[in-house]
């Protein structure tokens, strides 16, 4: 008769198997386009195709670079995330703190009012957005773009970040000020390196939407030089259609490095604990 820890092992191990097998069914469309962007032959879908290019080539990922402005998509689309997140950050996580730790008259509505709004389509608001932007002249400009995208991610942050903070036990901040620190110190030095696993996948979130946002971009930036790489991409597809299928694969995978690299360098700050956070403190 199995013990109760053999049966815990083996539960533990189909588990894992499982998981593999989930892991590996949502990197097949990723390795896909792999090995498309690694293929000579203009094919797309054939009966003879193999995750191993038959004709490998580089030729496709050199030609993203030289026969396509990706680097102006790229200097774009990062000029508007570093500035939306900045911003979104810069305003969402102080005002998460204050309707977190402080009651004044009209907090709720406020609250409510946000989220009621942060729900709201997008897509249904682009022409009231288009006509409050065209008479100031912020039509395919960043910064009629930045205006959009921040004030929706900074809602974002905003409620993201509150909830963390109501988790962090006044007590805490209570015995820093016994200590004799200031309110400033006490959000700089407490507050904000507990919150930093929620920063950074806040900041993250933030990151993602825009570098993947095509919807106000292809509308709102209407020249080939003001693209996103999303934008780009999207139009890339458009005139592809029966050009080269590769080039637009080898594109797709040269945007989403970036992010990864991203992702990688803020796993560690994403996997810390409140718990540990406020030990260590």
């Amino acid at each position: 008769m199995m013990t109760r820890k053999t049966k815990t092992t083996i539960g533990l191990i189909f588990l894992n198997i499982f998981f593999i097998i989930l892991c590996f069914l949502t990197l097949v469309p990723i390795l896909y386009a792999v090995s498309v962007s690694l293929n000579e032959n203009n094919s797309l879908l054939s009966s003879n195709f193999s995750f191993i290019p038959k004709n490998f080539t580089l030729q496709n990922y050199a030609a993203v670079f030289v026969e396509k402005p990706i680097m102006l998509w790229l200097k774009n689309s990062l000029i508007l995330a570093t500035s939306t997140l900045v911003i979104a950050l810069g305003t969402g996580i102080p005002a998460a703190y204050v309707f977190s730790r402080k009651s004044f008259v009209g907090r709720k509505l406020i609250l409510r009012t946000l989220i009621l709004l942060y729900a709201f389509p997008s897509l249904l608001s682009m022409t009231a957005l288009y006509k409050l932007l065209s008479p100031m002249g912020l039509i395919n400009t960043k910064v009629g773009l930045i205006i959009v995208y921040t004030g929706t991610e900074a809602v974002f942050a905003l409620w993201n970040m509150k909830g963390y903070f109501d988790t962090i036990p006044h007590e805490i901040e209570e015995a820093a000020m016994i200590d004799g620190a200031t309110p400033l110190q006490i959000v700089i030095r407490v507050v904000l390196p507990l919150a930093k696993p929620t920063i950074a996948v806040t900041a993250m979130m933030v990151l993602i939407y825009v570098w993947n946002e095509y919807i106000f971009a292809i509308n709102f930036m209407t020249g080939s030089d003001t693209y996103t790489l999303a934008a780009g991409l999207y139009s890339l597809q458009a005139t592809e259609m029966n050009g080269s299928w590769p080039i637009f694969a080898a594109a797709s995978i040269v945007v989403s490095i970036p992010i990864l690299i991203v992702f990688f360098a803020l796993q560690r700050n994403m996997t810390t604990g409140l718990t540990s956070g406020g030990v260590k403190g």
